[in-house]
């Protein structure tokens, strides 16, 4: 920029503040008691509005004067609301899940006794469901056949010369092998013996294990079938190491598992004495009648525990505030709009409600929320 337009520039800014240094002049000689008027004194003008309103800007909180009734102004303008405390007929529940299994009791081996030779396999199929006395296989053995001989032996002797000894031995050594009782009595009834030997099934159930063929060799001690039996089962549930305190108040358990509309009612049978250190929970086993059979070994399933009915006073969890390790509710008191902060005992009854032990009686009214303000209004008033 050229030095005359800056002298130019100059000029006019000294023209316009000219009049006003003129003025700001006057008014300094008059505050002095210089006035070109020849008046003398101090004159007096009213308070600047700006300054004031700048003065109140500049103020701090601290300045500012505390509001005596800050409970009334809490209510009015955060809108207190209240609860009452009220009597509630609940029972203490537990949910936890487990497996369905067979009952040991329930699962029964077929063994064979003798060894031999599978002339006739009746059941040749894993997860045939069978009935008690079913015929399974049919087997020759020459150890039974020559212990079926020798008890017709010792009847047709007994017949010519009475020898009870004889013929119990030899009744006993074929029931030691196994022999049912009626293929006994029908050699008895006969006097004939049959070349193979039947076995039939101890009980009805399921075959979950099959160890022989047709045409195979068995020997003495070997299981050639595992039976089970469905009509009743277990569900073996697992429990948290803090569930374990309340499984004796729990009486009443029911079973639902997903795709199965019935609800089965179970009985605790068993707490298993350890848990498992990988999961750090326990197993309880519960019995559950299962004659329509449509639980099935390994299902997963939910069991549902309850305890008896109890009364309980309760608030909702959003009435209580935890402070410093103690539970604390605000009473509404004889005088509209204050409120006072009084300790309570409470212990969590769902995911709603709190049940109250102590602190609090039937029909009382307290905050039901904005607590945190009340708090803070508690300790500024030192009411804590």
């Amino acid at each position: 920029m050229s030095r005359t337009k800056i002298l130019n520039r100059t000029k006019f800014i000294v023209i316009l503040l000219f009049p006003l240094l003129l003025s700001a002049q006057e008014e300094m000689k008059c505050a002095a008691g210089k006035c070109s008027s020849g008046k003398s004194g101090i004159i007096k003008t009213k308070p600047n509005k700006v300054s004031a309103q700048s003065f109140d800007i500049l103020k701090t909180p601290k300045d500012k004067p505390l509001n005596k009734k800050r409970k009334s102004t809490v209510k009015q303008l955060f809108n207190v609301k209240t609860t009452t405390v009220l009597e509630k007929t609940t029972t203490q529940e537990q949910i936890n899940y487990g497996y369905i299994v067979a009952e040991d009791a329930r699962m029964i081996d077929v063994t064979s006794w003798f060894s031999g030779y599978v002339e006739k396999l009746f059941v040749d199929t894993l997860f045939q469901k069978i009935k008690k006395g079913q015929a399974l296989a049919s087997i020759y053995s020459p150890e039974v056949y020559k212990a079926k001989q020798d008890y017709l032996n010792a009847l047709k002797f007994n017949a010519k010369r009475p020898s009870a000894n004889m013929v119990e031995s030899a009744k006993i050594k074929l029931q030691l092998l196994n022999i049912s009782q009626e293929e006994i009595r029908e050699i008895r009834a006969t006097k004939k013996v049959k070349k193979l030997t039947t076995l039939y099934a101890p009980t009805a159930g399921w075959i979950f294990e099959k160890n022989i063929r047709q045409g195979s060799y068995i020997n003495d001690k070997k299981r050639l079938y595992k039976i089970v039996d469905l009509s009743k089962v277990w569900i073996e549930a697992k429990l948290f190491q803090n569930e374990l305190e309340k499984i004796n108040k729990l009486t009443h358990f029911t079973v639902h598992v997903q795709g199965i509309d019935t609800i089965y009612q179970a009985q605790i049978k068993l707490l298993y004495p350890m848990l498992d250190p990988k999961e750090a929970t326990a197993t309880l086993r519960l019995s559950i009648d299962n004659k329509d059979e449509l639980l099935k070994p390994g299902m997963y399933a939910k069991v549902h525990a309850m305890a008896k009915m109890h009364t309980r006073l309760v608030i909702p969890r959003t009435a209580a505030m935890r402070k410093n390790g103690t539970w604390y509710a605000f009473l509404a008191t004889e005088f509209k709009g204050e409120y006072e902060p009084i300790e309570i005992n409470v212990q969590p009854l769902d995911n709603k409600y709190f049940e109250v032990t102590s602190g609090l009686n039937k029909g009382d009214t307290v905050v039901n929320n904005a607590l945190f303000m009340m708090d803070s209004d508690a300790q500024i008033n030192s009411i804590y």
